[in-house]
Parts: C-alpha cells; sequence; structure tokens
C-alpha cells in the first residue's frame, strides 16, 4: 500500500491529517506537480483524473478522491471514529463536511486556480473573472461558519470529525488567497486555536 502525496496542496494534507488522528502510517510516494509529474503517463494509468492523493491498495486497487480514501482507512480501523457513530452523528457530519467543502474549501480553490498566474497550466483556461466571483464566497462562508461555531466546540457537533479536518485545512488554504479570519470572527478563531493545536495538524 502506497499513498500518493505532495505537500503543495490542501486535499493530501486532509488525508495526512486524517491518517495522523487514527494513528495509522502510510508509506507516501512523493509527486512533484511543479514538474508535472501527476501528468506522467505512469500516473496517469493509476488515475487517469492526473489528482492526488491516490491510495494503491497492495493488489493494485486505486482509490482517488479525499474523503473516499478516508472513508476506506474509517472501515479498516473505525477507532477512532471521524465520520460518527450513530445515524444521527453520521449524518450531521456528513452534511457539514459537505458544506465546509462546497461553500469554504472550494471557493478558495476557485481564487488561486483562477486569478494565480502560477496556476495556469493547471486551471485551462483561467478566468479571472470566476476567481473574483469566488472571492466574496469566502469571506460569506467564513461569517457562516462563525456563527454555526456559536453553540457548538467542533463542526459537526460535541466533538472532532472529519468536518473539522476539512475546516482547518481551508482556513489554513486561505493564505494562498492573502486572506484572513476576520478578528471579529470570535467563534471561528476559538474553534481554530483548538484544532490547529491537535498534533495531527502537523501532518
Amino acid at each position: 500500500m502506497k499513498l500518493y502525496d505532495t505537500n503543495r496542496a490542501p486535499n493530501p494534507r486532509r488525508v495526512r491529517i486524517f491518517l495522523a488522528e487514527k494513528g495509522i502510517s502510510v508509506p507516501l510516494e512523493p509527486v512533484d506537480l511543479g514538474k508535472g509529474e501527476h501528468k506522467s503517463a505512469e500516473f496517469t494509468g493509476l488515475n487517469p483524473r492526473q489528482r492526488v492523493p491516490l491510495l494503491v491498495l497492495d493488489d493494485g486497487t486505486a482509490i482517488a478522491e479525499t474523503m473516499a480514501i478516508c472513508r476506506y482507512f474509517e472501515a479498516l480501523q473505525p477507532e477512532p471514529n471521524l465520520f460518527g457513530h450513530t445515524p444521527e452523528e453520521q449524518g450531521l457530519v456528513e452534511m457539514w463536511q459537505r458544506q465546509v467543502e462546497l461553500d469554504l474549501f472550494y471557493p478558495i480553490m476557485m481564487v488561486l486556480r483562477h486569478l494565480n498566474p502560477a496556476m495556469a497550466q493547471m486551471e485551462v483556461p483561467q478566468v479571472p473573472e470566476w476567481g473574483e466571483a469566488n472571492k466574496p464566497k469566502v469571506l460569506a462562508a467564513l461569517g457562516f461558519f462563525n456563527d454555526q461555531l456559536a453553540d457548538r466546540a467542533f463542526v459537526a457537533g460535541s466533538r472532532f470529525s472529519v468536518a473539522d479536518i476539512t475546516m482547518l485545512v481551508a482556513v489554513d488554504f486561505l493564505r494562498v488567497i492573502r486572506t484572513e479570519v476576520p478578528e471579529h470572527h470570535t467563534h471561528l478563531k476559538r474553534w481554530y486555536d483548538v484544532v490547529s493545536q491537535r498534533p495531527s495538524a502537523k501532518a
């Protein structure tokens, strides 16, 4: 088993944090996106979408997509649980993880990929207007999640879950679009101070 990984992208970090929370060690195979290694014939043969992370099992089975990889390891090692124990908790974790992904994580990516000249070879064509259109979406999402965290400790409830992993990586990734969490978002900042101190956050 090996995990194709890169330090330059947020999605592989989500998997690394997940694995660190589980205490699971998987050999990492670095992929240099700057050199276009994700577009090589060898990697494309494993993942035609040419994206990381990618988990390749011992029998050659290739599992792409961040949450698919995390769900594989959750099924393999259920504890500590990060997707929810009860049906209600599982539904809430899934809901909040997806909302963070679509409302915050994705707009940050769109600002980066469509406005940063360094991303021109990865985002073809770049549409600067779309990048600009996503800037207010990022700020609106930060405000929304700040309000939601007013009455609970973590994104999906009373304990840390995969939804917090996605939010943590998204907030840290704000730096690539030169944005910070506004000072008046005290609930979001309180949450961030807690989760960023977890050992897994360094993964």
